[in-house]
């Protein structure tokens, strides 16, 4: 099919389709590849199938995982059919992109869990009515150990060796198990199985995401193309957002707290997560960034829409108004919220009437350790009735009705039992 063949409606549609795919894409393997196959599904009608594979690794997912889901979304608002994999089989051994180490591998139990929760999360952004759910047990499972051995025949260890994590942990010493060159292997016989027209992943992923390229060559499967999406900084504005590092937002979150940590975001990051983790159009996100620049829209304006965005996207309109109330009355006006939750303080806590400051912190739960409360105290992020408290030692006679603050989200009010 060639691009003279098409009347000028169906260009324009292959061009429109191109223009919103390409938004926020670091890279796409090979281009003509791609523009091809939508050409092919404009004139037919028939959707391409879409694939991403998620490792259920962890429950929880972060606006940073929601990179390439938002693109995933865009995918089924042009029309197309989203394939989404869980490694249940994969899941087992771990992706080893990016660990210097063997990854500890998961249950069959700790998978399906996760696995489980990922459906739940990821129906906030994708559309259920055009996204196929399947388990890569299905097709790896029942493969026999000659199976392997000819998928295993068709990559050199030279080509797994290409993969930097690999390369750098062969150079210095550290042991890789052979059951980690599957892994891509395994991802890529996902693609082969289902015959996906392309796949997402992050700029991580390259690797994994040509193999599946590669494999489908092997076995007579029209090859995929492959998108590949940036990495999405985290609060700190630095490292990729990540929930071990304490630098995310979770999609799960409540939404004061959603709507809090959004305003934390680093200014000159506002436009990245406007467009990599938002569901705003082109044209909005145009105006948005001429408005910025020409300053007729002031960067805290422009995050306090950000942050609406998204409570909105993951809690609805109504609670994003909430959270933004709640944000201007508590940080704006500096008066205390109207929705304190109460936090009991048990008799058997306290010693003649009092307590230490921090034991109190971990008791009604504004504190996950000891060494959390004593961190926040020595930071100044403590106040009792709004009065800045400094000694982690102090002993605290706690009154009904008093107001603990931890940071600028965390509220309690005391109740003795």
């Amino acid at each position: 099919m060639k691009w003279e063949e098409l009347t000028q409606e169906q260009q324009h549609e292959v061009e429109r389709q191109l223009e919103i795919i390409a938004r926020g894409v670091v890279e796409i393997v090979p281009e003509e590849e791609l523009k091809r196959k939508i050409m092919k599904s404009v004139v037919t009608g028939v959707p391409l199938n879409v694939k991403l594979g998620l490792d259920p690794s962890a429950p929880d997912i972060h606006v940073g995982h929601t990179v390439v889901m938002h693109k995933l979304r865009q995918f089924q608002e042009l029309g197309h059919q989203v394939q989404l994999i869980i490694g249940d089989f994969t899941g087992r051994i771990g992706d080893p992109t990016g660990k210097s180490e063997t990854r500890k591998q998961l249950t069959e139990e700790d998978v399906k869990r996760n696995a489980e929760t990922y459906k739940k999360q990821l129906h906030k952004i994708l559309d259920p009515e055009k996204t196929k759910v399947y388990y890569n047990s299905e097709w790896l499972g029942p493969m026999s150990f000659a199976d392997v051995v000819g998928l295993s025949a068709k990559v050199t260890v030279a080509r797994m060796l290409e993969r930097d994590d690999f390369t750098k942990r062969y150079q210095s010493g550290q042991p890789i198990s052979i059951h980690e060159f599957f892994y891509p292997l395994m991802q890529g016989m996902d693609s082969v199985a289902l015959k996906s027209d392309v796949e997402l992943g992050g700029t991580d992923q390259k690797f994994n995401l040509l193999m599946g390229r590669t494999l489908q060559k092997e076995y007579g499967v029209d090859t995929q193309a492959a998108i590949m999406t940036p990495l999405l900084e985290g609060l700190d504005g630095v490292q990729k957002m990540s929930k071990s590092l304490g630098n995310y937002i979770g999609i799960d979150e409540e939404p004061n707290e959603i709507y809090g940590k959004a305003m934390s975001v680093p200014d000159e990051l506002m436009l990245k997560y406007y467009s990599l983790a938002t569901d705003i159009g082109n044209e909005e996100l145009k105006e948005l960034e001429e408005g910025l620049k020409a300053g007729t829209v002031h960067p805290r304006d422009a995050k306090m829409r950000l942050a609406h965005t998204f409570v909105r996207m993951y809690h609805g309109t109504e609670a994003a108004d909430a959270a933004q109330q709640h944000f201007v009355t508590v940080f704006q006006q500096r008066a205390l919220p109207d929705d304190i939750e109460t936090a009991v303080v048990p008799a058997n806590e306290l010693s003649d009437g009092s307590i230490r400051l921090t034991k109190l912190l971990t008791v009604i739960g504004l504190a996950a350790s000891g060494g959390e409360a004593k961190r926040s105290v020595q930071q100044g992020a403590v106040k009792l009735n709004e009065e800045k408290l400094t000694d982690p030692n102090a002993e605290i006679v706690p009154q009904d009705g008093d107001i603990i603050q931890v940071g600028k989200r965390k509220f309690a009010k005391l109740v003795l039992e």
